[in-house]
């Protein structure tokens, strides 16, 4: 049994299914459900009080009817079975039943796992017959889900982010076009900077030993780990505690505003690092050591704009709602931070603004952040 099987929408297409209901309770629509979903997220995110998806599907081995009919029983049984509190509706219209137990105290995730499942397949049972409950499909998902970056696969799981989903299908021409932009942008950008390529990679070498890229695990969409590429602007073998610590207290608020000579403001970020190079500090003002991401961007692993791509240590010190700037826009070169202020922003705000991206994000929106991004780097706002 596994969440794929039993996400696959299988039965009849009976839209009596829908008005389900047991006395004053009702299962709620697909659209709804998936909304629910939605807003059950954002309030763990506030409260940390997790909540547990059941995924519920009758199977396709029997009729129309049967599977109908057993449909209906699942829903009324979790109906009268549940809490006032949790959420019994139709994940998949006519095909796959979900049920949301909400506000769970946990100690050990498989021991409230195994008792939810326990209590659910006891009153199936006393509902169905032996080979209706035989037909039934259970999976369970947990929120907030694990994020273990040791791992290969991608760590979110889709079955807990139905609306993302539907809404990524939703823009799927406009990704299109978004994918073709970055294509053509990378490829003219590359070329184009050649010259300059050539030249950075010339006194990268030079000024320190060392290889010219300097290659990074970061977090792309979904949480998929790439490798991240810059021009290297540190000498090899540096301590990454430093930054490791500073990461820290920057995430949960800490992190301490410098003063900046250049328009008297404050920013966040990591000044007189020693670990950094003499043409190391030139690329980083310049932004020049960001060249070689257009290489990611061709690939696929990023955009020309959205989120930056975070390294797995800080992920860790992610808060809960933190994770969303990851789920919602794939990584890019540049984006709303870079071009309101960069470093001079605190990391919550930067978070508000790639979440703000990920909401109202258009190719013209693109377009208006990649005609900005120029004038933000020649006046080097927050790049230090």
């Amino acid at each position: 049994m596994t969440s794929r099987d039993a996400l696959r929408p299988r039965g009849p297409n009976l839209s009596s299914l829908c008005a389900v209901s047991e006395g004053e309770r009702s299962a709620p629509t697909e659209a709804v459900f998936q909304r629910m979903i939605s807003i059950e997220r954002k309030r763990t995110e506030r409260s940390r009080m997790p909540f547990l998806l059941m995924l519920l599907d009758a199977g396709s081995g029997h009729s129309a009817e049967n599977n109908g009919k057993v449909l209906g029983d699942i829903v009324s049984v979790l109906l009268a079975s549940t809490r006032e509190t949790d959420v019994t509706g139709w994940y998949k219209d006519h095909s796959i039943v979900g049920v949301m137990f909400t506000e769970l105290v946990i100690d050990e995730s498989n021991s409230i796992l195994r008792t939810m499942l326990a209590r659910v397949t006891s009153a199936l049972r006393a509902k169905l017959s032996l080979e209706q409950f035989n037909q039934i499909r259970i999976c369970t998902h947990l929120f907030p889900d694990d994020w273990d970056h040791d791992l290969p696969q991608q760590p979110s799981n889709p079955a807990l982010y139905p609306d993302l989903i539907k809404r990524n299908n939703a823009k799927k021409f406009f990704s299109d076009i978004k994918r073709m932009m970055d294509i053509v942008g990378s490829v003219i950008a590359l070329i184009l900077s050649a010259p300059v390529f050539l030249a950075v990679a010339m006194a990268v070498k030079m000024s320190s030993s060392g290889p010219v890229f300097f290659q990074q695990q970061r977090v792309g969409q979904y949480g998929k780990l790439f490798t991240f590429l810059k021009f290297r602007s540190m000498y090899v073998d540096n301590d990454p505690d430093v930054h490791k610590d500073y990461v820290k207290r920057l995430i949960v608020g800490k992190g301490q505003q410098q003063t900046s000579n250049r328009s008297g403001g404050g920013f966040y970020k990591l000044t007189n690092d020693d670990r950094v190079t003499r043409v190391g500090a030139f690329l980083r003002r310049t932004s020049l050591d960001e060249v070689p991401q257009f290489i990611n961007v061709l690939k696929g692993d990023m955009s020309l704009v959205g989120p930056r791509p975070p390294i797995p240590y800080e992920v860790e010190h992610y808060d809960l709602w933190h994770r969303r700037r990851l789920l919602e826009a794939k990584p890019g070169i540049s984006g709303l931070w870079q071009v309101n202020g960069r470093s001079r922003v605190a990391f919550d705000e930067m978070v508000r603004l790639d979440l703000r991206y990920a909401k109202t994000w258009s190719p013209w929106l693109d377009i208006k952040i990649l005609l900005r991004t120029p004038l933000a780097v020649l006046l080097g706002e927050g790049a230090y």
